[in-house]
């Protein structure tokens, strides 16, 4: 079980990771402020006043919605963030225009307790796991109300496919409870292509 102060240790160790993470000049080494670029809704903000009362580190807290809008910034130049959250998938093209700097891991001792099958799937975007560490690792899937469904598509309806979203007339018959999908390409798009 996950418990509040475990939650902190972990977002310590990311916060201490994030100081050589970046490719720029640390912005919380200069005045006890910790600047982090992450996606919304990631991070509940009594875990950023924690934080503080515990390290004395003012935490600025910016979230974004779209790798997009991150990749814009980051190829813009400074950020005058000290840690952002990426997407894996964008590593590949980050890496090599030197957008991060490589980690010392002598200063994240806790990476020694980073989940070794999770980082080997990291490496296939950061080979020897070098610029990235894992902070979050999930699956993107579907959230339905059954009985609403089997009651707009019938008792037999198939509910564990992407054909409730891809198949045009399926999606008709949704249409009045409302249907929402994530804003990210590099979401949608495999999804359809498995479809």
């Amino acid at each position: 079980m996950t418990t509040r102060r475990g939650w902190l240790a972990g977002l310590l160790g990311t916060a201490a990771l994030g100081l050589s993470l970046l490719a720029t000049d640390p912005v919380a080494a200069q005045n006890k402020e910790l600047r982090i670029y992450n996606w919304s809704d990631y991070v509940d903000p009594e875990v950023l006043d924690a934080f503080k009362r515990e390290t004395g580190v003012t935490v600025v807290y910016d979230t974004f919605d779209q790798m997009e809008t991150v990749e814009t910034k980051l190829l813009a130049g400074k950020t005058g963030y000290d840690l952002i959250v990426v997407t894996a998938s964008f590593l590949p093209r980050h890496i090599p225009l030197g957008l991060y700097a490589p980690i010392d891991a002598a200063k994240v001792p806790n990476l020694k307790n980073a989940w070794p099958e999770i980082q080997g799937r990291l490496a296939k975007y950061d080979p020897g796991n070098k610029h990235a560490v894992n902070y979050m690792w999930g699956t993107t899937g579907i959230g339905y109300n059954v009985a609403k469904i089997k009651e707009r598509l019938g008792p037999d309806a198939v509910i564990d496919s992407w054909k409730i979203l891809f198949d045009p007339d399926q999606l008709k018959k949704l249409s009045n409870c409302g249907v929402h999908v994530l804003d990210a390409v590099e979401e949608m798009f495999p999804a359809a292509l498995r479809y």
